[in-house]
């Protein structure tokens, strides 16, 4: 088969990525083998690939939003032929403390798809079993693909943010995942305010029918109830935070932040404001927004690249050159 490998975490405008021929993997007991129909890019694949996350397996396949068809390891609910998801947490250990609490998105020995196992970057990928998901018939490939991460982790984080129905919700940055929230939060009757540098991303916003846009360094025009961060930035969290009401919630939808800088205790976090981080997805959260998704109709902005494109397509994310997602197809 052919795959994007990652040797060494490089700057992306170096093409770190080399596209090789590999043998077909064999999926292990409790595994699944797929042949990868489409592979959503991440920013969280950026992350990796220019090293802002810690190295934990070298030549590794990046990619973790896999819709594949199961060509072996098949079972009575994933027989031959059957179209599945894949999202960034590949296993949990299911028996420390946080597994046993049902909080597996928390687990002390996850293992990470695309990061410290092989992911959908390549023709060919293995999952175990438990952890891919059935695709409703509603949701096509490419379409499904910024889902399994982008989507799934949007919606997570909507959920730590405590979102409500009818409240107003402002989203600071606009990439994959905030653009896959606007529908959800839509069918939840909200109000939506949106705050990003990118001006084609504020135009994306606009003609997904937001309530207001603005740049980074507006503030929305009423008090926030809840808010969620998309950007990699501490600045971004303090925006988000001097923009809520007393009682609101910051939810930080980031596995990587540059720093969060000082601020004003007594008018930006008192009154019982919250911050909190969005740390992985629980296989429930997943099966929730798939069946949300297809309910809605939720058909995400998507460009593609080959495979061979792998470079260019993280390097478009990079520069904000795509509004909407990402996907890669071999």
């Amino acid at each position: 088969m052919k795959a994007a490998v990652l040797a060494s975490p490089q700057p992306i405008e170096t093409q770190p990525l080399a596209i090789v021929e590999l043998p077909i993997p064999r999926p292990s007991s409790g595994g699944v083998l797929l042949r990868v129909l489409a592979c959503g890019v991440c920013r969280t694949d950026l992350h990796i690939v220019e090293g802002e996350l810690p190295v934990v397996s070298q030549n590794i396949i990046p990619g973790h939003q896999i819709v594949g068809e199961v060509v072996d390891g098949a079972s009575p609910e994933f027989p031959i032929g059957s179209r599945v998801g894949v999202s960034w947490i590949g296993g949990v250990d299911g028996n420390c403390s946080y597994c046993l609490n049902g909080l597996e998105n928390l687990c002390d020995h996850p293992t990470f798809t695309g990061y410290s196992v092989n992911g959908g970057y390549a023709e060919y990928a293995v999952a175990r079993r438990d952890f891919v998901f059935p695709l409703p018939a509603e949701l096509d490939d490419l379409h499904a693909a910024p889902l399994l991460c982008a989507g799934i982790i949007g919606f997570r984080s909507l959920r730590m943010a405590g979102v409500q129905q009818g409240e107003k919700v402002g989203l600071f940055g606009f990439g994959s995942s905030a653009h896959l929230a606007v529908p959800v939060l839509r069918s939840w009757g909200c109000s939506i305010y949106v705050a990003t540098r990118g001006e084609s991303h504020r135009a994306l916003a606009a003609e997904l029918g937001v309530d207001w846009m603005g740049s980074e360094k507006e503030r929305p025009p009423v008090q926030l109830d809840r808010a969620v961060t998309f950007a990699p930035s501490g600045d971004v969290v303090v925006s988000a935070l001097a923009s809520l009401r007393k009682g609101g919630i910051v939810a930080i939808n980031a596995i990587h932040l540059d720093r969060i800088p000082e601020f004003d205790y007594d008018t930006l976090l008192w009154g019982e404001r919250q911050i909190r981080s969005v740390a992985n997805m629980t296989r429930q959260d997943a099966k929730d927004f798939l069946e949300t998704a297809a309910r809605i109709n939720l058909k995400p902005r998507v460009t593609t690249f080959s495979l061979s494109q792998a470079n260019e397509a993280l390097a478009a994310l990079k520069a904000d050159r795509i509004n909407g997602s990402v996907v890669v197809v071999p």
